[in-house]
């Protein structure tokens, strides 16, 4: 699971992910006493995805959910999702 910092509760989310044999790709807060390790290029990579998600809530139809039957939201997703990838 790749998050921010804001998810770095130890017993609420790190570590029953650690007990499923999850890879938790979460740094810590900075006032932590025993820093956990993480993969570093890894977690910038989850800036890309986030970039993504932004451009994509610049379309009015997909942010607001105009479409309320699934089938069409996704089509309109995938129309967006182009739009994006061709600019």
């Amino acid at each position: 699971m790749i998050a921010d910092k804001a998810y770095d509760a130890q017993a609420r989310v790190v570590a029953p992910l650690i007990q499923a044999g999850k890879t938790v790709v979460i740094p810590c807060l900075r006032t932590r006493a025993i820093q956990r390790d993480y993969d570093r290029h890894l977690y910038k990579a989850r800036h890309l995805i986030e970039n993504f998600f932004a451009r994509l809530k610049q379309y009015r139809a997909i942010a607001t959910r105009y479409d309320k039957i699934a089938i069409n939201f996704l089509g309109g997703i995938h129309l967006a999702a182009a739009l994006i990838w061709l600019n």
